[in-house]
């Protein structure tokens, strides 16, 4: 009978380190997720941030531009002006 008691006793300590070794994989296993949802946010953010300030780098690259253009404009209106009063 102590055979068999001693039998028991192993294989129930066997099946809860069992079910305690699965738990522990599961909570491993969402606490890695949640750390790589966090560190892949993060990326997203400082990516989503990268793009705002080029963005905004190109709205005053694009209004310098324009202004330099008016400007060459009205220096092309003035030699033409003065072309026609030459002929």
């Amino acid at each position: 009978m102590t055979e068999h008691a001693n039998t028991f006793l192993l294989v129930t300590i066997l099946l809860l380190v069992t079910i305690l070794l699965i738990f522990g994989m599961k909570y491993f296993s969402a606490m890695r997720q949640a750390h790589a949802r966090v560190t892949t946010d993060t990326a997203f953010r400082e990516l989503a941030e990268k793009a705002t300030a080029l963005q905004s780098d190109a709205v005053a690259a694009l209004a310098s531009v324009r202004t330099e253009l008016a400007d060459i404009k009205l220096r092309l209106a003035s030699v033409e002006k003065i072309l026609k009063e030459v002929e």
